[in-house]
């Protein structure tokens, strides 16, 4: 009887991987066509010269590992469909905003320094930490102060396609917010006609779209074309003089090829010690608008051989689980739409040890750069695994 079951199941687990591997040869997702850059974005607390030195440096501890870890994972060449495997660039790039919020994190230094006088040595030290660890964050999080950074980080993706290669974003801590944004604003998940019908605009105005169709665009392109814009309460506005609307929306095409990601530029993303949740909690708002556009950004990612990783140790305080991982069904139906074909994925993966105590854990990513690498490539193989591999999900929920 024993015999029989362990025969019964190495039986049902050659089955799940022949089922997966057919899966994958069908959908026929590749992400080794070209050469993938991984392009590391700082967090928060990275304004002045030593810390920007303590990141670069990190990384480059840690891009060696990543690289080693993804190119010689047997399961990462069946995924990416090549008997070689992918190539990764040796060198990463290293996207680095932190100067960006200098003078504002100075003028509140100041302001910090003027309490020490009057302040229990105590709660002024509290407040320094407070000040350090979370005014960047803060920070980037305004519309005036984000958007210019997600174009610049736009620059250096459409660099490297230009160069026949694609990109994998890495953002660390507030680099999270980053990724996001990016992701947000520049994907060109916006079908026109679509979006169209779905604001507050006359009738005249659809039939014109409808009669003169676009491409797909993205959210930066319509500020981009002063077509509309999109308000801090999270409405997106539009001009309301029908006939300067028409002549902007016959520009769009120009806006689209400069501010937007070009479609396959951007192959996915990994967060990691992410405090995504606690500042983007709005998303868990029903009622708040950008959350339509939020759920167009999630299908043109199912259907797009996009993934959207999340890797946090389970020590690090500041590290928050994105979501609940969900089959694509239940995406469909959070969306409201089926997927056409969905070959990427979604996948949280907050339970890494980092064997650091709490403390230490948030910065731990780079001294524990191989345990971290490691589960970085489990959780790829284990996020598409989910998906579309009805065994091991299976296995997983019970």
């Amino acid at each position: 009887m024993f015999c029989d079951n362990i025969y019964n199941m190495k039986k049902k687990i050659l089955q799940g991987l022949c089922a997966l591997l057919l899966l994958i040869s069908s959908q026929n997702v590749s992400l080794a066509e070209t050469t993938v850059n991984f392009t590391y974005i700082n967090g928060s607390n990275n304004n002045n010269e030593k810390m920007r030195t303590w990141f670069e440096e990190g990384v480059k501890k840690l891009h060696p590992e990543m690289k080693k870890q993804f190119e010689t994972n047997e399961q990462i060449h069946q995924l990416m469909l090549n008997p070689e495997g992918i190539t990764i660039d040796d060198e990463p790039n290293i996207f680095f905003w932190g100067y960006n919020s200098k003078n504002n994190f100075d003028f509140v230094s100041e302001h910090l320094d003027m309490s020490k006088d009057f302040s229990p040595t105590i709660a002024y030290h509290v407040r320094s930490l407070i000040t350090q660890f979370m005014h960047d964050a803060i920070w980037v999080q305004k519309t005036h102060h984000m958007l210019p950074i997600v174009r610049n980080l736009n620059e250096v993706v459409k660099k490297e396609y230009e160069q026949g290669n694609s990109t994998i974003l890495y953002g660390y801590s507030a680099g999270t917010f980053i990724t996001y944004e990016y992701l947000f604003n520049t994907l060109p998940y916006l079908n026109l006609q679509h979006l169209f019908n779905n604001i507050d605009v006359p009738n005249e105005m659809r039939e014109f779209v409808a009669e003169n169709p676009r491409p797909n665009t993205c959210l930066m392109a319509l500020s981009e074309a002063k077509l509309g814009a999109v308000t801090s309460a999270g409405h997106l506005v539009f001009d309301s003089n029908v006939e300067s609307l028409k002549e902007h929306y016959l520009a769009l095409d120009e806006a689209t090829q400069k501010v937007c990601s070009p479609e396959g530029a951007v192959k996915g993303i990994v967060n990691f010690a992410s405090p995504l949740v606690l500042f983007y909690s709005d998303l868990a708002d029903k009622n708040y608008n950008l959350n339509f556009y939020n759920k167009l950004m999630l299908k043109y990612i199912m259907e797009n051989h996009m993934f959207m990783l999340s890797v946090n140790f389970r020590e690090d305080p500041l590290a928050f689980p994105t979501t609940r991982n969900l089959t694509y069904q239940e995406m469909e139906q959070m969306v409201g739409q089926e997927f056409t074909d969905p070959n990427g994925f979604i996948y949280d993966n907050s339970g890494v040890w980092s064997w650091r105590p709490f403390f230490l854990a948030h910065t731990s990513y780079w001294s524990a750069r191989k345990r971290f690498a490691k589960a970085v490539v489990k959780s790829f193989i284990d996020g598409y695994r989910f998906q579309y591999d009805q065994l091991y999900r299976q296995k997983i929920l019970d």
